[in-house]
């Protein structure tokens, strides 16, 4: 047992330092001084190179050689897989491109949001071109041959590969077409409209962290401007945005973001800064933020809950009723963005993404002609032009920052949640009288118990199945869809 003790008290501070870059590009995203951006990327590139030659360190490989996984317990023989996976693939890229990406991408984040702000693609493409060839290095050390956009989806959910992913959406694109066309023909209900003040949503937003069992003690609420979660065990940090003439952007995002810092915080203290320390996969992560902002966010009894809290927050806004507003919340409407989509075409907005940073890493489509490709596809997909930058191929930081791959966890983790919200309905069958009193505990703690505690325990096809009793697939998510949204517009 030398050995695998001597190798956690090892991976514990790596797990710390990579806990203290974590808060850096938080710090990035919320508070930093514009003009800090070129000395952050000095500063993230130094703590990557210390965390790469920790993470290949030859004592690392002298342990693993030593341990038996065999005579571990579950537990050990976990962090045991974790941990032979890390320090396979990150033996296969060289320090200096690990260095090298941290200082890019940190550049290129700045230079993304500044291009967005002032709609300006070429001003972008540049370190763009820049962040994609590196990947594709980094792509082509991890695939050893193989298939160059699996290595870099294996990331972000193991065991899981494009041609798996591409199955997948391609059954469910059918469906969603259709119920897209059929609800865009029916009549629309009353859209939300008026003027809501940014001080009074972000303290009805920190209401809502509150209310799904966000812990305040070791977490926080700031603005950003795309919304995202950060950190884990003791130090879980979430960021939202406002929009005036839209509250829902920020309840929601909120909500998303909470559901990402639930998992985070409710993972079982036992493996603090371990490996089995966060969630399994961005796919599992997302099943969470998916669940808490959709199945009960946007359910009719949670917002029959929230249509009186926002008559206390913002006084008349016209809608008469709770069902009124159960509508608007989950109005269908063309829109651009996607963090602002509704649960009808969410998936069509990440299936474009998909297809197109597949084709980027591929080398089947050039950054020159990434906004071209966007928009055609957008086009296609959505029947009308994007009106300019910033609604089409600069929305998304995850490019700048190089998060290749990680886009079709999106619609993975949507799936996932359609399988655990229906496990979840037969075992709390309450939960609508639960949620109409602005109660989410009863499902919060089904979804700690099940999912959230085991952080990376089992694999995440396995959590999920042991979640919700089927094996993971598509069909609950669109049968959910199809019959609320059959029921709000009358199908």
């Amino acid at each position: 047992m030398s050995a695998y003790e001597d190798l956690m008290r090892f991976e514990h501070d790596t797990q710390a330092l990579a806990q203290i870059a974590g808060r850096l590009g938080w710090d990035q995203e919320t508070v930093m001084p514009r003009g800090a951006s070129d000395q952050r990327g000095e500063e993230m590139a130094a703590i990557e190179s210390v965390l790469h030659a920790r993470r290949i360190d030859p004592r690392v490989g002298d342990w693993l050689g030593q341990i038996d996984d065999g005579a571990l317990d579950t537990v050990a023989q976990a962090q045991m897989r974790h941990i032979r996976r890390s320090h396979a693939r990150t033996m296969k890229i060289p320090a200096d491109l690990a260095a090298t990406l941290a200082k890019v991408t940190s550049k290129a984040q700045g230079q993304w949001a500044q291009a967005r702000a002032d709609e300006d693609v070429a001003a972008f493409l540049p370190v763009l071109e820049e962040v994609v060839a590196l990947k594709r290095q980094e792509g082509q050390a991890l695939a050893d041959g193989g298939d160059v956009y699996d290595a870099m989806v294996d990331d972000y959910e193991p065991d899981m590969g494009a041609a798996d992913l591409a199955e997948m959406f391609d059954a469910m694109r059918p469906r969603l077409v259709a119920l897209r066309a059929s609800v865009l023909a029916a009549e629309a209900p009353k859209a939300l409209s008026g003027h809501f003040a940014s001080d009074k949503q972000m303290a009805l937003a920190a209401k809502l962290a509150c209310v799904f069992g966000y812990d305040m003690t070791r977490g926080r609420v700031d603005k950003a401007v795309h919304p995202f979660s950060s950190g884990s065990g003791q130090d879980v940090r979430i960021t939202t945005r406002t929009n005036e003439l839209d509250p829902f952007n920020c309840f929601y995002s909120t909500i998303h973001e909470v559901g990402h810092g639930c998992y985070e915080q409710n993972i079982d203290e036992a493996y603090l800064l371990t490996p089995l320390g966060g969630g399994v996969s961005m796919g599992v992560h997302e099943s969470q933020s998916r669940i808490y902002e959709n199945q009960l966010g946007r359910s009719r009894a949670f917002t029959g809950w929230l249509f009186g809290q926002m008559r206390e927050t913002f006084g008349d806004f016209g809608l008469d009723s709770a069902e009124a507003f159960y509508h608007a919340v989950n109005r269908v409407n063309d829109g651009y963005i996607r963090t602002e989509a509704d649960e009808v075409q969410y998936n069509l907005h990440i299936m474009l993404r998909f297809d197109l940073e597949r084709a980027l890493m591929q080398g089947d489509l050039l950054v020159g002609d990434l906004e071209a490709a966007w928009n055609d596809r957008f086009k296609a997909d959505f029947g009308f032009d994007v009106d300019k930058p910033s609604n089409g191929c600069l929305q998304d930081v995850h490019w700048s920052v190089g998060l290749f791959g990680y886009f079709p966890t999106y619609s993975l983790g949507n799936v996932y949640a359609g399988c655990l919200h229906q496990a979840l309905r037969k075992a709390v069958p309450d939960l609508d009288d639960q949620l109409a009193r602005g109660e989410t505990g009863g499902a919060t703690a089904w979804l700690r118990e099940n999912v959230q505690q085991h952080g990376g325990l089992f694999r995440p096809a396995e959590v999920i199945e042991r979640a919700s009793g089927m094996t993971p697939g598509a069909a609950p998510l669109m049968d959910y869809l199809e019959a609320k949204f059959g029921d709000i517009y009358g199908l």
